[in-house]
């Protein structure tokens, strides 16, 4: 198979994956509610896992060994943890007693639409 094949057959395989999360979207609401909280665990799981394991070896092989190097991931890694939190808790705008839910509807429409274009691109 010439390489121009394993490159369409591998990003349409790609995007066929990524289709996989859109399932979500035609659950039943209760079943969809059960699967959210593990569904974005898991994506966070899989960002975090991409970011240390393929981004930070990259950046020791280029920068050296240094401590800077993982002081500098774990900063960034608190900062936006810190800055997710305080979108989310602080700035919504319901009432002070009201329950909070977890924006998961945006983060599994966003990872799908994410992975799809990544996978045709």
């Amino acid at each position: 198979m010439t390489t121009l094949a394993w490159i369409v057959l591998s990003g349409i395989a790609m995007s066929a994956i990524a289709l996989v999360g859109s399932i979500g979207l035609l659950l039943h609401p209760d079943q969809l509610r059960r699967l959210l909280l593990p569904l974005v665990a898991f994506a966070a799981g899989t960002l975090l896992a991409g970011a240390m394991l393929h981004m930070l070896p990259g950046a020791v092989e280029r920068l050296g060994p240094r401590p800077s190097v993982f002081l500098l991931f774990l900063a960034g890694f608190t900062v936006f943890f810190a800055l997710e939190q305080f979108l989310h808790w602080h700035h919504s705008h319901r009432p002070v007693g009201g329950e909070r839910l977890p924006v998961t509807y945006l983060v599994l429409i966003g990872d799908t639409l994410h992975n799809l274009l990544d996978g045709l691109a």
